[in-house]
């Protein structure tokens, strides 16, 4: 903190980190180290139910007010604080504060007169540490032990913690945390003893789980799946459970700490919320009845503990391990059935199905299954089916579909019922057609089912739609021109990966909600397509892969488009295009990722810094080149050739080129972003144009009359002929070659951040949007 800019001036250090972390011993070792600095020092602790007056006099006490303050009012304790610390340097530990309302009253006793005083807190909720260190000052967050100071603990705490008489004082520790928590989001904490230790629970998983359950209160115009994300966020807030692949300030899964996941379990066990058991003891001796059952089956399939007639009422069943017969299954009340967790499940499984009639989640992910009974149509309550495959009958709660596989003609007929899930929010569809040629009927019924999917953006409330291609030998370009969603569409994601595409289509710009964009891949990125993507007003991520631009450029103008955008990943797959962001562009993008070829310097038609500078809200950089140059996934670039890291001309040469171009420009923008290189080796230099003729000749002909629209010449050179564009001294007698791009896909939830705006901006951006896009 003394590194900070004006450091003379009063600051706060929030250490933040749930119960038993060891906060309190941190902020103590660093009080006893430097508190002989200040002029005066004290350290109280708040706690939950804090007596303020209590908390005043305790200051002043060890600030050194001797004089008796038993009878002064709350207004004349902070009158002989403020007097008396107003020309001191002074030190200060607040320990475990819980709300922000009683900081905003003790920090009216510290005076702020450029004496270099500081303030140590310790909380266990983050937005109070935000609050305290909002002005200037910092937040740190504490982490775990490390696996040899962990096993200091390991004996005394384990896996009875609740039990352990050693362990009273961390139980009482981590209740204080526990019946700090409203009771409807208590309840959700709980519900988390259901998953192994160390297991990754996925946000989306959790929130589709603890609707069936009921657990979410309703709001007015809110859906469940809103509420609940608030419910994860204030677990994370509490330090109740640990955030997992956190992007952008949003958490994809969490994991629950093993101390914090004992004390749950003993917790859950007690109020008779969450049974746990295991199939090889094949007995429940308990003489209640069962509420939620956890059951690890690791040894056999027909297990014996489903006759107890305790297991009558079980309403939500998890199951992992082996897999067991639907139709042996307890209870005809189940509301949950997850078989996630049974990797082995094959359709014999599923038999009787259809008699889990309440059934409102269904998880089920085994490759073993390529078919579900026609029967789980009627499961008409049934809101998430969570499957790999399989056929879709009348469910008119269902919300949400995850892998959907498409692999013939029949099935993708089914894409038509999904018109009438009304409530249908997130779809994913998987295609896998292999050998098609044009004018085969095999084309024919793949572009059909293409059809069926623009039609459900016109009929449906879809939210979120996910399309990839992971058929070997398809390399058909789709168009999405037929697709035609109107503009008060309500789509925020749109995922599609693996699936050649002609161009951006024209309605894009106009989708007013959308969020999240990522095209894998665009055969040529035209400026009318970059026009496009820049109307989409509320854009926040877009991740593109093309193999190359019209004419071999990219540009990204100045004027107002992409306005929200703040992530941006591009991947040339192939060499010759050069990318420019020129003044003015993008600006509220903060984080950048490109990844590129350079053999030589043509590979990049000229570009070198690529205007990264000209991107103002820049935080974080990303760069992977591929080419003459050794793997590094930390590379360094040099400014000069006999620098190199490696002595050989690979990384001295083109690749150095331009990382150290974009370097120069990073290291002078204002806001020094982040900034990290990666290198990897391809030997074979591929213009695009000529992989373009190439994909020509493969596909008859087909993109022929699309080459005048990307400005390619049909013929191609004596040299492209025999060696495409390699460069001259690393010749090696014409070898072909394709490099598989590596692009790594990087899910984040925007969709709060983009619901932030007024529904008056949204329209005002929609027309603007129109008037881009036109």
């Amino acid at each position: 903190m003394e590194k900070m800019a004006s450091s003379a001036e009063l600051k706060v250090l929030s250490i933040v980190g749930c119960g038993g972390l060891g906060k309190t011993i941190l902020a103590d070792q660093v009080y006893q180290s430097v508190k002989s600095q200040f002029s005066c020092a004290a350290f109280v602790t708040v706690s939950r139910n804090p007596d303020v007056k209590k908390i005043f006099r305790d200051i002043a006490k060890e600030v050194g007010i001797h004089e008796n303050l038993s009878d002064h009012d709350l207004k004349q304790l902070i009158d002989e604080l403020r007097k008396h610390l107003q020309e001191k340097r002074y030190l200060i530990v607040i320990d475990d504060i819980w709300d922000a309302k009683l900081w905003d009253t003790i920090k009216l006793a510290l005076t702020n007169k450029n004496c270099e005083s500081r303030v140590i807190a310790t909380t266990r909720i983050t937005a109070v540490a935000s609050c305290l260190s909002s002005q200037g000052g910092n937040v740190y967050e504490m982490g775990s032990l490390s696996f040899e100071d962990s096993k200091r603990v390991l004996n005394n705490i384990g896996s009875a913690l609740a039990k352990n008489p050693d362990a009273e004082n961390m139980t009482a520790i981590l209740s204080m945390s526990y019946f700090d928590i409203p009771p409807y989001l208590r309840t959700c904490l709980l519900y988390l003893s259901v998953f192994p230790e160390d297991y990754e629970i996925k946000k989306q998983h959790l929130i589709n789980r603890w609707t069936a359950e009921g657990f979410i209160q309703e709001e007015e115009g809110r859906t469940k799946y809103e509420i609940g994300d608030d419910y994860f966020n204030d677990l994370i807030n509490r330090s109740m459970i640990q955030p997992v692949d956190v992007k952008f300030g949003q958490a994809k899964a969490c994991r629950v700490h093993d101390i914090i996941l004992d004390y749950i379990k003993c917790k859950a066990a007690e109020e008779n919320f969450v049974t746990s058991l295991d199939a090889a003891e094949h007995a429940y001796t308990s003489e209640y009845k069962v509420r939620r059952l956890c059951v690890s089956n690791h040894t056999e399939e027909n297990v014996a503990i489903w006759a107890n007639p305790n297991l009558s009422q079980v309403r939500p069943v998890t199951i992992f391990g082996q897999p067991v017969k639907t139709s042996l299954l307890p209870s005809p009340a189940l509301r949950v059935l997850d078989l996630g967790y049974c990797r082995r499940m094959e359709e014999h499984h599923l038999a009787s199905i259809e008699k889990l009639f309440h059934l409102k989640y269904f998880c089920l992910c085994s490759g073993f299954i390529t078919k579900l009974p026609e029967k789980i149509g009627e499961l008409q309550y049934l809101q998430t089916l969570d499957v790999r495959d399989g056929i879709i009958g009348q469910m008119h709660s269902l919300e949400e579909l995850r892998e959907y596989g498409v692999r013939s003609y029949e099935q993708g007929k089914s894409l038509q019922e999904f018109s009438k899930l009304t409530k249908l929010r997130t779809l994913k569809i998987e295609w896998n057609f292999d050998s098609l040629l044009e004018g085969s009927e095999e084309l024919r019924q793949v572009e059909g089912c293409h059809r069926y999917v623009g039609a459900l953006l016109s009929s449906c409330n879809l939210y979120n739609l996910y399309i990839t291609d992971s058929s070997e030998d398809n390399n058909y370009p789709l168009s999405l021109d037929s697709w035609h969603p109107v503009a008060s569409c309500s789509l925020r994601k749109l995922c599609i990966k693996e699936c050649l595409i002609y161009k951006v289509p024209n309605w894009m710009g106009s989708l007013g909600n959308l969020v999240v964009l990522k095209l894998n891949a665009i055969l040529c990125l035209r400026p009318e397509d970059v026009e496009i993507l820049a109307a989409i007003p509320s854009l926040l991520f877009l991740e593109l892969l093309t193999a190359g631009g019209t004419n071999g450029r990219i540009t990204v103008h100045g004027r107002n488009g992409f306005r929200s955008l703040k992530y941006f990943s591009l991947l040339f797959y192939c060499c010759g295009t050069a990318l420019d962001f020129q003044e003015g562009s993008m600006q509220n993008l903060e984080h950048v990722k490109l990844m590129f070829h350079v053999h030589k310097r043509e590979c990049l038609n000229g570009a070198s810094s690529l205007g990264i500078q000209h991107l103002s809200a820049l935080s974080k950089v990303e760069i992977k080149i591929s080419g003459n140059c050794v793997d590094d996934k930390n590379y360094e670039p040099t400014d000069r050739f006999s620098q190199a890291t490696v002595p050989c001309v690979w990384n001295g040469g083109a690749a150095n080129w331009v990382a150290s171009a974009i370097n120069s420009a990073v290291m002078s923008h204002p806001n020094r972003p982040t900034v990290r290189f990666e290198t990897t080796s391809a030997e074979v230099c591929e213009h695009f144009e000529y992989a373009m003729r190439e994909g020509n000749r493969l596909l008859g002909g087909l993109l022929t009359e699309w080459f005048k629209i990307w400005q390619i010449e049909e013929e191609q050179t004596q040299q492209e002929q025999t060696h495409g564009l390699t460069d001259e001294e690393e010749q090696t007698g014409g070898e072909e070659g394709e490099e598989e791009a590596d692009i790594i896909e990087e899910e984040d939830t925007y969709e709060e951040e983009g619901e932030e705006q007024s529904a008056e901006e949204k329209e005002q951006q929609q027309r603007e949007g129109n008037g881009s896009s036109n």
